[in-house]
Parts: structure tokens; C-alpha cells; sequence
């Protein structure tokens, strides 16, 4: 089974696709500098495979390379950081 994170910039989020098809997605609203991070949602099919976790991981990962900061609206990208401080940098 293959995971893939891509940014869709049209939507304005970060996808997660299980072997080509859509699992989930965490919406993501760029502000200048800023990424605001309203909402995630990984799709009930996919529920249980970990795949919340590795879609925003893969955000987080590129909101760095591109030199942007965030801001977790989301409850679940909130505790996703307070669980793996080396993203707290990413924090406004």
C-alpha cells in the first residue's frame, strides 16, 4: 500500500492518497508567510491506518521547506504538534 501527501494549492490543502485514490485531506489556508490549518479529515474507509498522522506530518514537512509558519486551528493538528515538538517551531 502506498501513501502519498501532496499540496493542492487550487483547494487550498494538503491530500493524502492511499495507492491513487483520495483518503483524506487537511484544509490549508495560506495568509502571506502563514499557513492557517482549519480542519482534517481522513475519510471513513481509511479510519485506523494511521494515515491523520502521516498526512500532517507531510503538511508540516513541507510548510518547512517552504519557509512558512502555521497556525492549528485544527484540534487534531494542535495536539499533533504538542505530541511532536519538533514541529513547534512551525508555531506563530
Amino acid at each position: 500500500m502506498s501513501h502519498e501527501v501532496t499540496y493542492n494549492q487550487d483547494k487550498q490543502r494538503y491530500e493524502i492518497y492511499v495507492d491513487g485514490t483520495l483518503a483524506g485531506l487537511t484544509q490549508a489556508r495560506e495568509d502571506g508567510d502563514v499557513i492557517v490549518f482549519p480542519h482534517t479529515v481522513v475519510f471513513d474507509e481509511f479510519e485506523g491506518q494511521g494515515l491523520a498522522s502521516r498526512l500532517v506530518a507531510g503538511a508540516l514537512d513541507d510548510v518547512r521547506t517552504r519557509g512558512k509558519k502555521i497556525v492549528a486551528e485544527c484540534p487534531y493538528v494542535a495536539r499533533f504538534v504538542e505530541k511532536h515538538p519538533e514541529y513547534a517551531d512551525l508555531l506563530v
